[in-house]
Parts: C-alpha cells; sequence; structure tokens
C-alpha cells in the first residue's frame, strides 16, 4: 500500500479548483459522457459514467492550473466567485427593438424590467 502526502498548498489548489464551473453531459458522437469545465473551454474528459468524466475533467483542471502556475501564466479567475455589474450592452434588430419598448409600454413597466423578465424566462 502507498501512502501519498498530500501538501497544504496542493489542498488549497483543489478547493481552489472545485470553484471552476464543471458539467457533464452525454456524447452521442463519443458514446461516452463527456467533462467539461467552462473555464477551460478547450479542455474535456471522456469516460463510461457521469461520476469518472467529472473526476476526470477536474484532475485535468488541476494539472492545466499547476502547469499555468509553473510557467507564471495568467489562470482564469472561476466564474461562481467573479462579480458581475449587472449590465450589458446586446446588439438587436431595430424591429424587435421596437417590439419590445412597445410590449413593456403595453405592460406599463420599464423596457429594461421587460427585458430582464424576458431573459429570466428564457
Amino acid at each position: 500500500m502507498t501512502t501519498k502526502v498530500v501538501t497544504e498548498t496542493a489542498v488549497e489548489q483543489i478547493k481552489e479548483n472545485d470553484r471552476y464551473t464543471y458539467r457533464v453531459t452525454w456524447s452521442d458522437e463519443d458514446e461516452e459522457y463527456v467533462g467539461l469545465c467552462a473555464e477551460f473551454p478547450s479542455l474535456s474528459w471522456l469516460a463510461d459514467s457521469p461520476e469518472a468524466a467529472l473526476r476526470g475533467i477536474r484532475n485535468v483542471v488541476s494539472e492545466v492550473v499547476s502547469d499555468m502556475q509553473s510557467s507564471s501564466e495568467p489562470i482564469p479567475q472561476p466564474l461562481a466567485i467573479k462579480r458581475y455589474s449587472g449590465k450589458f450592452t446586446v446588439r438587436i434588430p431595430p424591429d424587435l427593438h421596437r417590439t419590445l419598448h412597445i410590449q413593456a409600454a403595453e405592460a406599463n413597466i420599464s423596457f429594461n424590467r421587460h427585458v430582464s423578465a424576458k431573459l429570466a424566462t428564457r
């Protein structure tokens, strides 16, 4: 039986990597589950079970983050801890812009509230 010593730095690295946004989905093309990480879109891990796919992508992310730290590369911030202003700009066709304004006026609410409600229900 081998014992693996886990340093305090390694434990902190694991905790930090847990903050990333992971997702597991089925791939018809590969006929396996695929583990993905939103902050590292170029990475994936295929496995026979969802649990193995999640474990695999988490390990890959951990290795990549360690490599990035070793080479002093900037490491993506986890989306879960990123601060958002609540504002963004989106371009839409003029006809849709007009329609949304009319709908907001007919509902007697602000344009922003109307668009926000539309986005929330999608």
